[in-house]
């Protein structure tokens, strides 16, 4: 039997591969990005809390309506943004899952996506399979901002939807005031849409913001915005996210939701939906992180890297171009086979594989693991 690929350039994914080769060599595993410790024993409890009261059915398409009240509650606290959370709010599978449904539920065949290059590897493969067309503009080097007149220039009257990402996976880059005023500026007379990726919300440094989309009057009537309590709470393996859009938009989300997943874990819902009840759960993630970045950074000034420090995220990029040619992915596999830490190579975010010469570490670990990590990679020869 022959069967024709719908992705047929797509392989195993460097996460998978990366981890595996961790595991199979007891490397420290820095490379996919999941936290390296455990969530909040009183998140579990409440899961278990839940589960002996016999909410163990389907949950509500939408999502269960408490956890959607706590979602708009935290909205409005966080960005002073009122959400229906009725009409507006939707609870998902993950926010790969948000991020394909709103992509599927605008873009048809021939329909042109602005994507930042480098980007998260599910972008583009919800564009092809929705017929869509990746169009990739490259990001500025070595801060990964956005080149506004590049953007411009890119948009087409086949343009229907521009996919951004703050914090930036992999750089840690958080889009400005002057992102948003112009991403804006450029769309308000276009019937261009917008799906923001803003699963690292909550994990920004040295005093920045996050500003989320909805923050904007005119990105807020045409955005999705995508989110995730696996990257907030610790707990990547529940995969729970959300999508925040206005009503027409969250119509045609949930068209598609509805037959993807159609709901998510119950129990989960309703404990995420107790343990939102206390802000500074979430609110004190911030300094959480920085330390974890602060500890990281400190130890790499002992390495031959170079390096700037994330703005955001949990991950921390370096540069070893002026040490060696060698190429990114063969030095990651190299450092995880050799001295026992994994990273990420960063050229599988371009969509041409281009090779800078960059590492992306993750720093979401225990700090003894942390030190550990630092140890090895101080003592490392290129």
């Amino acid at each position: 039997m022959s069967i024709s690929s719908k992705l047929p350039q797509v392989g195993t994914t460097i996460f998978t591969t990366m981890s595996k080769l961790a595991s199979d060599c007891g490397a420290i595993n820095l490379s996919q990005g999941f936290p390296g410790f455990d969530c909040d024993p009183v998140l579990v409890d409440l899961v278990t809390k839940h589960m002996k009261a016999g909410l163990n059915q389907y949950a509500p398409m939408s999502g269960v309506p408490i956890l959607r009240e706590q979602i708009a509650v935290k909205t409005k606290l966080v960005y002073g943004v009122d959400l229906n959370s009725e009409t507006e709010v939707t609870v998902v599978s993950g926010a790969t899952e948000a991020i394909y449904a709103a992509v599927t539920a605008v873009v048809k065949q021939g329909d042109e996506v602005i994507l930042f290059d480098p980007a998260y590897d599910c972008y583009a493969p919800a564009i092809e399979l929705n017929g869509g067309v990746p169009v990739f503009v490259p990001l500025e080097l070595p801060d990964f901002s956005v080149n506004w007149e590049n953007v411009k220039s890119s948009i087409s009257d086949k343009t229907r939807l521009i996919m951004i990402n703050t914090p930036h996976n992999p750089s840690g880059y958080v889009w400005t005031q002057e992102d948003l005023d112009t991403l804006a500026e450029l769309i308000q007379d276009r019937d261009i849409l917008i799906v923001s990726d803003e699963v690292y919300e909550h994990i920004t440094f040295d005093g920045r913001e996050h500003l989320s989309l909805l923050t904007h009057p005119i990105l807020r009537e045409r955005t999705f915005v995508c989110g995730s309590f696996g990257k907030t709470f610790h707990v990547t393996g529940w995969k729970i996210g959300y999508c925040l859009a206005p009503l027409k938009l969250t119509e045609e989300f949930r068209k598609i939701h509805q037959f993807l997943t159609f709901s998510t874990a119950t129990p989960l819902q309703y404990a995420l939906a107790d343990y939102l009840s206390e802000p500074f759960r979430y609110l004190t993630l911030p300094d959480f992180y920085q330390k974890k970045r602060d500890l990281f950074c400190d130890g790499l000034k002992n390495t031959p890297f170079k390096f700037t420090p994330a703005q955001g995220s949990f991950f921390q990029m370096v540069s070893y171009a002026h040490l060696s040619q060698e190429s990114d992915y063969d030095l990651a596999v190299r450092l995880t086979k050799e001295i026992g830490v994994a990273s990420i190579p960063i050229s599988v975010f371009f969509s041409d594989k281009k090779d800078h010469k960059i590492l992306r570490f993750c720093f979401a670990k225990d700090d003894p693991d942390l030190m550990k990590a630092l140890g090895k990679l101080q003592n490392i020869k290129l």
